[in-house]
């Protein structure tokens, strides 16, 4: 017994390195499998779009080669890239790109600014939304480009006829975004706030608005996309040289000037910026909302 003693005593030493060896590998193996994971991730997310830009691509070559359209009226993928790639050297597309951003970003703040608060009186106050609100689902409905007429007759040519276009674009869409994420609201939440002593403005803040995420997000997500609409509608007809040159006065000089190629170009821009703008904020931040509620599961 002694001796058996004696071993497992001295063993306990070796058990505990091949114990800390045993989880070193095991670490060592998930970290590996957690990095080949993110890659297998990766490439499943990014050949689809990839495969679907190069199906694309080569449709339109082909196209092209038929002759259907004029080479003025249908120009090909390779000429199109040499027109963008001299717009990127000489920083044109660039700078368009970025004015059209800074345009549709601040106008896009002002219609939440403005219609998180409408939307939320929409909800709560019964003849509010009897009176405003089909008013305001109305405009949604209406497309924005009606309002540069009465924009530009308004505030003549110039940046706020642009932001005012914007913001009739994009506040009905924020506005009910935030009643469709109220009306979702299970009524347990509020009577529970009501138990709780949540009233007036500390049961929007404490109850409807963090209850109404989720709804509201997808509100925000369309504004955006109403706004950056808006925005080209408007610098398509509301162009000046005091205004600076964005993605849509780009178009229209393209137009002008019969250069199909250059309307691609902004076309591409035009796309590359709403693109990143959805992949950048709307989705990480719907992605983060659906997790919060437990309605996403996180994966590793």
């Amino acid at each position: 017994m002694s001796v058996l003693d004696s071993r497992r005593g001295g063993g306990n030493g070796n058990n505990d390195d091949l114990a800390s060896l045993e989880a070193g590998l095991d670490a060592l193996e998930t970290h590996l499998d957690t990095r080949a994971s993110r890659w297998r991730k990766l490439l499943s997310a990014t050949w689809p779009p990839v495969l679907a830009i190069v199906g694309l691509l080569g449709v339109w070559e082909l196209i092209y080669r038929s002759g259907v359209k004029p080479t003025y009226a249908l120009p090909s993928p390779a000429d199109v890239g040499l027109v963008l790639r001299d717009q990127l050297s000489d920083g044109t597309l660039l700078e368009a790109m970025g004015t059209s951003l800074t345009r549709g970003g601040l106008g896009f703040l002002a219609a939440l600014a403005i219609g998180t608060p409408l939307g939320l009186l929409i909800a709560r106050v019964r003849p509010i939304r009897r009176g405003i609100g089909p008013l305001v689902s109305g405009l949604q409905s209406l497309p924005s480009i009606a309002w540069v007429p009465a924009a530009i007759i308004f505030f003549g040519i110039g940046d706020a006829a642009i932001y005012a276009v914007v913001l009739l674009g994009a506040t009905p869409s924020i506005a009910n975004g935030m009643v469709s994420g109220i009306d979702q609201i299970p009524p347990l939440y509020q009577r529970v706030g009501k138990v709780l002593g949540a009233r007036g403005l500390s049961a929007a803040r404490h109850v409807l608005l963090p209850a109404a995420l989720p709804g509201y997000v997808g509100g925000l997500r369309q504004g955006w996309a109403f706004s950056w609409r808006s925005l080209m509608a408007a610098e398509l007809i509301v162009h000046s040289p005091e205004l600076g040159q964005g993605l849509g006065q780009l178009l229209d000089f393209g137009r002008s000037n019969n250069d199909m190629s250059l309307v691609f170009a902004g076309i591409l821009g035009i796309l590359v910026v709403g693109i990143a703008v959805e992949l950048c904020v709307f989705a990480p931040l719907e992605r983060r909302v659906l997790r919060r509620r437990g309605l996403l599961v996180a994966r590793s």
